[in-house]
């Protein structure tokens, strides 16, 4: 071993080789003073085949308490060397501040020995140092105002202690309002204290972790008016400050403005500053010439003190400390002491036999409590002491056994006390193992049941004796493995968190972990929303209408919002409301001459504006009801009335709704048709008789509406109401932005990906090839890359400095289908995954002391590579880098061999069209048509249904061709009144406690015909009279009691002579009729009471005279569903309906809550998630969700409202006579 040795690189001979070549030589070197390091080279010892292929590096002001040299905080390792010769140069990073240096081999070329030259490369480094020392010892500074005063104020600093708490700086402002940076469990904590009176200091910022590992850490503090930014060592936080402070400044302790005494109720700082500068000025250069401005109170030098403590970090499995036990010559008993730190729950502190009681004793951490286990011819009663151990922090340990006591002490009794009796002496003159065991099997001395210990110890004892630990590493004492003496290496992986998104961050010795609960984020970062980005998106998933938590940036970041989605129209809308969407009726104040009103939304800021940028189209209703009460005026004069719109608080606008931003006018001025037209809005007429203003504000600049401003509110008879309604958005830009890539050289390029320490990629793809590169981006020696491999295979390969990295997931079905396929691709320092379709993620984890910073720096190629080899033809959608879509579209129109968008979403999602619902091609995504359906809604999911009352009619008539849907381009099948069924198709549900009850009746022109009924046994009957000269035949099924109210499905089915039934889901029935199989001359079909019965049999015909009480469902006969176009297209369809026929929804299997099939994912624990959604559903009381009953007034035979979404919409009113009507409703 060699305490020092330093040779310069040279083509000479020379180098260091020690005699024995292992992992526990070190080469130092004294740089004579402290010292700025920048660089490192190493070369092999001439003329040899020694060399070091890898290496650690270790800095110390003292030469004790070494402190590793880490890449990026992550990799300590250095490369080395491949021959004897070469010179191999190693910048670092950061520079190293230190006196010594020491290199630790790793590794060396295995045909020879270690070998080694070194040079370092630095220049001087100069500091100015005082030594704080406790009892109440500080620097005061009185910074009055003068020349130093700047705009932004900057404090920086550095510090060492081994202390984990005390204050290191205070600021006092004005009326007793102070800051400190005060030190606490070795983190540095911004406390706002208002007054002495204030019980508890109001923390602003945390940062930092271990810091009282007597290193170096650097402080600074810049503040800028009310923002203060708080920087320790690379990592910044920035506040927000309640008030501007004088310009008092002090360190170490906490004084008095007013006395000017130290406060020692706080702990001081025991430590060393260097280096302390306020705007550039050197401060303890001031107090060491005495300036008037600096006060020295206390025990303060200006040299930095620093105590000798060494450490040990057992850093893996095979660490072990073994010391010798007690002598002959020392009193019976045991006593060990010792300090330890670590993360993990479990771990062997120390261990040693018992030889006269065959027996051993175990003193281990276990769920982060220290308990103590011996066994002697079985197990003697567990000792327990402390808690919560695991937390990184010194933790003191007492072990004695004397005379018969056995005392075990945590914190010297702080942290916890136990004591026991044993009826056996507890004696040892063995060995004492501390962290674990030697590697040697069947070892009588030690025996190991637990986890090795994973941590770092220091100040060891042994009967009162401290151990000198140097004597150890030196091999004069004791014996050691897979030990760093004279360092604490122990590392907090969750300061900084790499807890994305509010994730909990807890960690162990070598990994940490993640708690994304409650937080809507996955992955082990908590990186990746589990929302969808848009309504549109939750529709394509087959969902229908409900309340949604949408992320309007992926893994961006802005939350999650709760929004309602309404999927019951073609167009998806998604809905926001805010605090006041009902018809408000205007109160004006006394003395007042404007009525001012604020709208407050249900989402943040950030939240809002996304959704409206996402967004295609985007509108909220403005409506105005006035009674002499004017709006806006004249184009020249000034408006009585405006609203503000837009980001932020909004600007002023000075149009309403349905009118052009700027034109101050309304709708009616637009369209030329307002009641005076004089005048560009209606209120403006300044008329006795109630009018409005109404329409939608679409411009997306001017939306959201903020706040409404209405001044001709207080004339005599001036009576006025408003409504602004919700935001309304629908449209996602970014779900559909498609390209398509025809050859497998073309591509689309984009700048350079930025993912460093995460990135997730997710996209759509279709194709019809085998193979291809969806992605890719090069760095100098970093990638990153997604590609179909195979026509089963996709996958993610990146480098980040360790080396190609790939996850792999393979498809049970081709990918090469044409159909669209998920890729979602995620990377952070923790692991990498990929997930295709809804199958099972494939991950693969990250060394954990490697690499993991991505530096990338080419373009990144879309669709192909930078080589145009391995090319992907296809499409390409709804590409997003951590939540940002790329606008492929629009790239796409300028590059050649790539053509934006990309048709044939039915193939995908036309399987979401259910019930024989036809998917029917968009631009932008699909549609099904319904209209062969005896389902409506936007997937063909919703049933239709209707209750019946005794007298109540529906008769279909087969005659014209008829038009289902009044936007179809094409008509359906048409049945003609002369035709002839060889077959039918039917479906109903029903419900009902009638019995007997015609259910469904199909007349014909030749007297024949078609009946479904209940019998007066409960059960389903089905008569087929196919021949007019031959009875009835009668099909029976064999299910019982289903006039019972419940819900029953019946599917009948006919092919000539052979009929088949089937109820719910019992086994189906089949029967045989005699007559020939031909329906001829079909002429109507009736639900309900049948009033043409003359060619009905008797008791058919009292039967159809009875009508049906009851409900009946998705009737659908062949090609048509006559009880959807009573109620859906009765004016279009050859419909009669006779008495009261009411649509409901009592066909829903879920009828006792109508409801239930809305989906409203919830986020527990989410601030105002619940009540938000409360509000949403309060509001909408009056229309809930579906069904909404609008109650309208009739007035000279024009309707003044008609169905809204949620509320009533006023539309027009003519001539109205009585005040009370807009009274009555807004009231």
């Amino acid at each position: 071993m060699v305490s020092f040795f330093y040779s310069h690189l040279s083509a000479g001979a020379g180098g260091w080789s020690p005699l024995i070549s292992d992992k526990y030589q070190w080469l130092e070197v004294d740089l004579g003073e402290r010292t700025k390091i920048t660089a490192v080279a190493t070369q092999g010892r001439y003329g040899s085949s020694d060399w070091l292929t890898s290496y650690l590096l270790m800095f110390s002001d003292t030469g004790h308490n070494w402190k590793q040299y880490r890449q990026e905080d992550s990799i300590g390792s250095f490369p080395g060397n491949s021959n004897a010769d070469s010179v191999v140069q190693y910048k670092l990073q950061q520079p190293a501040i230190a006196r010594f240096l020491r290199l630790i081999p790793l590794d060396w070329n295995p045909s020879g020995r270690i070998g080694l030259r070194l040079e370092t490369y630095g220049c001087p480094y100069t500091s100015d140092v005082v030594s704080l020392n406790g009892g109440s010892s500080s620097l005061v500074y009185r910074l009055s105002p003068g020349p130093w005063r700047t705009s932004k104020e900057v404090v920086s600093l550095k510090f060492k202690t081994l202390r984990n708490s005390g204050i290191l700086l205070h600021a006092e402002g004005q009326q007793g309002v102070s800051l400190s940076l005060e030190l606490e469990r070795g983190k540095l904590q911004l406390l706002l204290r208002q007054g002495k009176t204030s019980p508890e200091p109001l923390r602003l910022a945390s940062l930092g972790s271990l810091l009282d590992d007597q290193h170096w850490h650097h402080v600074v503090l810049e503040q800028k008016n009310a923002h203060l930014n708080l920087t320790v060592d690379k990592n910044t936080e920035r506040v927000q400050l309640p008030a501007e402070f004088s310009r008092w400044l002090s360190l170490g302790a906490i004084h008095s403005l007013r006395s000017q005494k130290p406060d020692t109720s706080s702990k001081d700082l025991h430590g060393c500053i260097e280096n302390l500068l306020y705007n550039g000025f050197n401060l303890i250069e001031l107090a060491k010439n005495s300036d008037h401005q600096v006060t020295v109170r206390g025990n303060v030098t200006f040299s930095c003190a620093e105590p000798v403590s060494v450490a040990l970090t057992f850093t893996g499995p095979q660490s072990f400390l073994q010391l010798p036990g007690t002598t002959a010559s020392s009193p019976g008993g045991v006593s060990v002491g010792f300090q330890f730190r670590t993360w993990n729950k479990g771990g062997l502190l120390f261990t040693f036999s018992l030889p006269q009681q065959e027996g051993m004793v175990w003193l281990y951490l276990s769920d982060a409590r220290l308990r103590l286990m011996i066994h002697i011819s079985g197990l003697w009663p567990a000792l327990f002491s402390g808690a919560a151990l695991n937390d990184g922090q010194w933790h003191s340990v007492d072990f004695t056994a004397r005379r018969g006591r056995l005392t075990i002490s945590v914190d010297k009794g702080e942290g916890g006390i136990a004591h026991a009796a044993p009826s056996f002496p507890v004696t040892t003159e063995s060995q004492l193992f501390f962290g674990g065991c030697p590697a040697e099997e069947h070892s009588e001395e030690c025996r190991n049941l637990f986890e090795t210990f994973q941590g770092c110890m220091r100040l060891l004892t042994v009967e009162n004796q401290p151990v000198d630990l140097i004597k150890v590493q030196q091999r004069l004492l004791g014996n050691y493995s897979q030990l760093q003496i004279d360092m604490c290496g122990i590392i907090d992986r969750c300061s900084p968190s790499h807890c994305e998104h509010g994730g909990r961050c807890s960690q162990s010795w070598t990994v940490f972990h993640c708690n994304c609960s409650d937080t809507g984020y996955s992955g082990a970062t908590c990186h990746s929303s589990v929302y969808e980005q848009s309504c549109e998106a939750y529709k394509h998933n087959g969902n229908t209408s409900g309340h949604f938590y949408i992320d309007v940036d992926g893994s961006g970041p802005i939350k999650p919002q709760l929004v309602y989605c309404n999927m019951t129209e073609e167009t998806t809308w998604m809905v926001l409301l805010h605090n006041n969407t009902e018809l408000t009726r205007v109160r004006p104040s006394p003395a007042v001459s404007q009525h001012s009103v604020h709208f407050d939304y249900s989402t943040q800021e950030e939240q809002l504006l996304a959704a409206i940028s996402q967004s295609e189209h985007c509108e909220q209703e403005l409506s105005y009801h006035c009674r002499k009460s004017r709006l806006l005026n004249t184009l020249e004069g000034s408006p009585f009335s405006w609203w503000l719109g837009g980001p932020g608080q909004g600007r002023v606008q000075t149009y309403w709704g349905g009118a052009h931003p700027g034109s101050q006018q309304c709708a009616c001025g637009l369209q030329g048709d307002c009641v005076d037209l004089q005048h560009y809005c209606n209120c403006d007429a300044d008329r006795l008789e109630w009018t409005e203003d109404s329409g939608l504000l679409t411009h997306k600049d001017t939306l959201p509406v903020r706040s409404l401003v209405l001044g001709d509110i207080q004339r005599p008879g001036s009576e006025a109401a408003y409504r602004v309604g919700p935001l309304r958005c629908h449209g996602d830009k970014n779900f559909w932005n498609a390209a398509f890539f025809d050859k497998e050289t073309s591509y689309l390029h984009f700048p350079t990906f930025h993912g460093e320490l995460s990135a997730d990629i997710s996209f759509l793809f279709k194709t019809t090839g085998s193979s291809g590169v969806f992605l890719e981006n090069l760095g100098i020696k970093d990638f990153i890359r997604i590609e179909l491999s195979s026509s089963t295979q996709v996958v993610f390969s990146f480098d980040v400095g360790n080396g190609p990295l790939e996850v792999r997931v393979e498809s049970s079905v081709p990918l090469n289908d044409n159909r669209w396929h998920r890729v979602r691709a995620e990377r952070n320092v923790k692991e990498a995954s990929l997930r295709l379709d809804e199958l099972p993620v494939a991950t693969q984890e990250a060394p954990t002391d490697g690499h993991f910073h991505l530096q990338l720096n080419s373009q990144l190629f879309i669709g192909g590579t930078a080589s145009r080899q391995k090319g992907f033809r296809g499409c390409i959608r709804s590409l997003q880098l951590n939540g940002v879509t790329l606008d492929l579209e629009e790239r796409a129109k300028i590059t050649p061999g790539v053509q934006p968008g990309c048709p044939g979403h039915c193939s995908s999602y036309g399987s979401l069209c259910q019930n024989h619902g036809r998917c029917v091609e968009r631009a932008s995504g699909f549609q099904c048509d319904c209209s062969l359906s005896a389902y409506a809604g936007v997937f063909c999911q919703t049933e239709v249904s209707a209750s019946f009352k005794p007298g109540t009619s529906v008769s279909y008539t087969f005659k014209e061709p008829y038009e289902l849907s009044r936007n179809r381009s094409a008509l359906p099948s048409s049945i003609y009144s002369e035709m002839t069924l060889r077959a039918e198709n039917i479906s109903l549900s029903f419900r009902t406690n009638q019995s007997p009850a015609l259910l469904l009746y199909v007349s014909s022109y030749y007297r024949e015909y078609l009946a479904v009924l209940i019998s007066k046994h409960d059960k389903l009957e089905v008569r087929y009279k196919l021949d007019s000269s031959r009875d009835a035949e009668v099909l029976r099924s064999s299910v019982r009691n289903v006039a019972n109210g419940q819900l029953h499905t019946v599917t009948i089915k006919r092919l000539t002579d052979s009929v088949s039934v089937q109820i719910d889901e019992n086994a189906r029935e089949d029967f045989n009729l005699t007559s020939d199989g031909e329906f001829n001359a079909v002429k109507s079909l009736v639900l309900g009471r049948v009033h043409e019965s003359d060619d009905l049999d008797p008791d058919l015909a009292k039967l159809a005279s009875l009508g049906f009480t009851g409900c009946l469902s998705v009737v659908h006969f062949n090609t048509i569903s006559p009880l959807k176009a009573a109620l859906r297209h009765s004016d279009t369809s050859p419909v009669i309906i006779t008495g009261p026929l009411v649509q409901s929804n009592c066909g829903s299997a879920a009828s006792t809550n109508p409801y239930a099939a809305e989906n409203t994912p919830h986020l527990s624990g989410k601030k105002g998630g619940a009540s938000f959604a409360n509000q949403i559903k309060t509001k909408m009381s009056l229309c809930v969700l579906r069904a909404c009953v609008c109650v309208c007034v009739l007035l000279m035979g024009a309707a003044v409202c008609e169905l809204h979404y949620g509320l009533i919409k006023f539309v027009h009113l003519v001539g109205a006579t009585n005040d009370n009507v807009l009274d009555n409703i807004i009231n």
